[in-house]
């Protein structure tokens, strides 16, 4: 299955939106629940998205885009949220992240990507060479998985 990048866009939009309506005016023992030690809370699984636009995705793409596979991405740290999570209000946390996927999505669209570009290659620090299409559709797919993983708290 070939990517398309509108599609792809089309999802990634939404997310920032379902979890201002999955959230807003639950009660804190619902944001702040999780599935037993070591795993997230929504509020957390709110800021590792934020912390994905700020450090993992747009970076990556353009890193792809800019130099290849001639050196592998930086590694991202996937707990590189969790003292922000505690210290930012909800709605703050749901403005961010609204703001910061709008501004990723923009920057996806100046781009001006081809279908070819998303055949583009970048060294990922663990999986090794990835495509543009790869990361894009991890991208999409990391949003569903957080979705589901809220869902179930």
């Amino acid at each position: 299955m070939v990517l398309e990048l509108l599609d792809a866009q089309a999802h990634l939009v939404r997310t920032p939106s379902i979890l201002r309506t999955w959230f807003t005016g639950l009660p804190t023992s619902w944001l702040e629940a999780d599935e037993g030690e070591g795993t997230f809370s929504p509020r957390d699984v709110l800021a590792h998205l934020i912390h994905g636009e700020r450090a993992n995705w747009l970076p990556r793409i353009r890193w792809i885009l800019e130099a290849g596979e001639g050196k592998a991405f930086e590694p991202f740290d996937r707990q590189g949220f969790l003292e922000e999570a505690k210290t930012w209000p909800m709605d703050a946390l749901l403005d961010e992240f609204h703001r910061l996927r709008g501004e990723s999505l923009d920057a996806v669209a100046a781009l001006h990507l081809s279908p070819g570009d998303l055949f583009r290659r970048g060294l990922h620090p663990s999986l090794g060479p990835v495509t543009l299409e790869a990361l894009l559709a991890a991208w999409v797919v990391h949003d569903l998985g957080h979705l589901a993983q809220i869902a179930r708290v």
